[in-house]
């Protein structure tokens, strides 16, 4: 078995699919070493284990709206593109989503997964409760409201604390968007407006290849509303695109949600993609870079003093921004975030050996990577970049003292902590 992209088979002896909780907490119960899989779209070995995997796919499926409190109760299997027409349908919206809707949302949570948004959080930041199985079995709930010392560190927790069941997501009214996209803005022109330009919709996406001397695209989500602040100036130095585009030039447009100022549902324009076609281009590795916002023209031109290295192996690199969270290990937590996404050539030692460049460049910046995606940088330096992985390390141990959630993904951050 492997994941999405293909470059990493999964180690595991064995794969469960319940179909019940009781079921899902008597294999607890009886398995030494076990461990989540949701929609296999991580290019890490975060999900990875030697011991056994369990979906939650057959499980009963779970749709609680509490419309006065604007929140929503969900199985742990539902994946974005399921959750949000149901979720239009009562009314209702997410503040945000991921470029796809192909992940499924307890997978996203649990690894910090975001969209962009100078004024919005990472997708963890939406939760407000959690529902496990952890060590013998035991079912625990954990919210914003009762467990504030706990919950921060237990929403974005690398499946290390439990086998999460359910999720309580905030809600809003429902909305309509428009998503507009701009073609080759200067580098030097987007840098010197850079917080500008990120403001400019309620998520703006830039895209380079970092083979040219522009931004070649500017992706730009505004809701529709009336009275709309014009676009900034620095826009005048790009070219409104007059057809759709694909992050990646030259792939077929037909993947992409609407543009062009066409009004919709916001979960038709939040996506870059459709759920019914593959996102991306399929035949790739992912790496990101998470670094403070304030640094973001500094990280930008860091990266461009090595195009030469970096543009070959890239086939995309997306620039977004996440607002600070509360939440421990959010590679966002603390912080107002840039990241530097990078969608690579399937060419795992080329890849490779790209990696440990970009981190130098980056380094005076103290980046994060996405837990998610593939990365060179140790786990002492990660963890030391999390000041509150100490808290992490003792909540993992009090709720899974026989380690039955652990995995070498996780061991290697914890043995780094000591």
């Amino acid at each position: 078995m492997r994941n999405w992209a293909g470059n990493l088979a999964y180690a595991a002896r064995a794969l469960h699919e319940p179909t019940s909780l009781e079921q899902l907490q008597e294999l607890v119960r009886v398995t030494p070493r076990i461990r989540a899989l949701g929609t296999r779209h991580s290019f890490s070995g975060v999900a990875d284990t030697p011991g056994e995997l369990v979906s939650l796919a057959r499980m009963p499926r779970r749709f609680e709206v509490d419309a006065t409190n604007r929140r929503i109760t969900i199985d742990a299997a539902t994946r974005y593109g399921e959750l949000a027409p149901a979720l239009d349908a009562a009314g209702l919206a997410l503040a945000n989503l991921a470029s796809l809707p192909h992940i499924s949302v307890a997978g996203s949570v649990s690894t910090g997964t975001h969209g962009s948004g100078v004024r919005l959080g990472s997708l963890a930041s939406e939760v407000v409760g959690v529902e496990l199985v952890v060590g013998g079995g035991e079912r625990l709930t954990l919210t914003r409201d009762d467990d504030p010392d706990r919950f921060p560190g237990a929403v974005v927790a690398l499946g290390a604390l439990g086998i999460v069941t359910a999720l309580t997501l905030a809600v809003q009214p429902a909305y309509r968007m428009r998503q507009d996209v701009f073609d080759d803005l200067p580098f030097e022109a987007a840098l010197e407006s850079l917080d500008e330009l990120l403001a400019a919709g309620d998520t703006v996406s830039l895209f380079t290849t970092w083979r040219g001397s522009a931004i070649e695209q500017v992706w730009v989500k505004r809701r529709v509303v009336d009275g709309a602040a014009p676009l900034p100036r620095v826009f005048a130095a790009a070219r409104p695109a007059r057809e759709p585009r694909h992050p990646i030039p030259g792939l077929p447009t037909d993947a992409t949600t609407d543009q062009l100022g066409v009004p919709g549902p916001w979960y038709e324009r939040l996506p870059h993609f459709r759920l019914d076609h593959t996102p991306s281009s399929g035949d790739e590795l992912q790496a990101e870079w998470i670094l403070p916002r304030e640094h973001g023209a500094d990280a930008l031109r860091a990266v461009d003093a090595i195009r030469d290295h970096v543009g070959p192996l890239t086939q995309t690199s997306e620039i977004r921004t996440i607002a600070a969270s509360d939440l421990w290990l959010d590679p966002a937590g603390g912080r107002d975030s840039l990241a530097i996404h990078c969608t690579l050539v399937p060419d795992g030692p080329r890849v490779a050996a790209l990696l440990p460049l970009v981190d130098a460049a980056l380094a005076p910046f103290a980046p994060r990577p996405h837990w998610a995606k593939i990365s060179a940088l140790d786990p002492a330096t990660i963890v030391a970049r999390y000041p509150r992985f100490g808290d992490f390390a003792r909540l993992r141990a009090t709720l899974d003292p026989e380690g039955t959630f652990r995995s070498p993904f996780v061991d290697r951050l914890l043995t780094a902590h000591g």
